[in-house]
């Protein structure tokens, strides 16, 4: 088995033997599976990082949209300016490639359940590849996310297959374990341990740590942010910071 998910596995097992609510995806990697509610819109305005080293590939000012189209479902779009430099390479700036997909609930959680989703993703070529803004070809991520909560504490866990056939790109397996508290009524924290395997030819895979968190300013209004940094596998250092509105 691949060091880095041994890590997932011994940290999912911890987690789950001692073991709140609220929401994953942005500002983490690990998703969750709460669709939005049905004829209701949510939207993030960010941008986000992945240094590596020497190089760096932001993605920024980014749009994320979601509508609830049908009870227990969602669809979801994401587009940005994406830019990319170092480890020798020049440095660009353009539109970067558009994730187009659908969350569709399976469980509702229960006191014996957690809650289940499926949340397959398409990465649509839109950026330009030979500049390094983008994969060349489309991609697809085939994921699934469970959530429980438990007063204040919640936990969401899962993870899938990226499906990457551009030149000098593989499949590769990723997952992640990630526990959020509330912390009164506009504060939530939460840490996460996200890893996936090698996604190029060569490549090593990473385990990283992530820290962030939801400031609440309304019922319509939040503040998102998270950093972290890579503890296994390639040196990876993560973050993201986010305006989100829902109505």
């Amino acid at each position: 088995m691949n060091p880095v998910f041994k890590i997932i596995l011994l940290a999912t097992s911890l987690i789950l033997l001692q073991t709140g609510s609220a929401f994953a995806g942005p500002p983490f990697l690990t998703d969750d599976p709460v669709p939005v509610d049905f004829r209701h819109w949510e939207a993030y305005l960010f941008a986000s990082g992945d240094h590596t080293g020497g190089g760096y590939n932001i993605g920024g000012p980014a749009v994320e949209v979601n509508y609830g189209v049908l009870p227990d479902l969602q669809l979801h779009l994401v587009g940005q300016l994406t830019s990319v430099g170092g480890n020798g390479t020049s440095s660009a700036t353009g539109l970067g490639d558009t994730e187009f997909g659908g969350k569709y609930r399976l469980v509702q959680e229960t006191n014996g359940w957690p809650q289940l989703a499926i949340f397959p993703l398409a990465e649509l070529p839109t950026g330009e590849a030979g500049r390094g803004l983008g994969n060349g070809r489309a991609c697809f991520k085939l994921p699934l996310w469970l959530q429980k909560s438990y007063g204040a504490w919640t936990l969401d866990v899962g993870g899938g297959a990226a499906l990457n056939s551009a030149p000098g790109q593989r499949d590769y397996p990723y997952g992640g374990v990630l526990v959020q508290r509330t912390l009164g009524p506009q504060l939530m924290l939460g840490g996460e341990l996200f890893a996936q395997g090698p996604d190029t030819a060569g490549g090593q895979g990473y385990a990283a740590l992530n820290f962030g968190g939801t400031y609440t300013v309304n019922d319509h209004f939040s503040l998102l942010f998270s950093a972290g940094h890579s503890v296994a596998g390639e040196n990876h250092t993560v973050w993201y910071s986010g305006l989100y509105w829902t109505w």
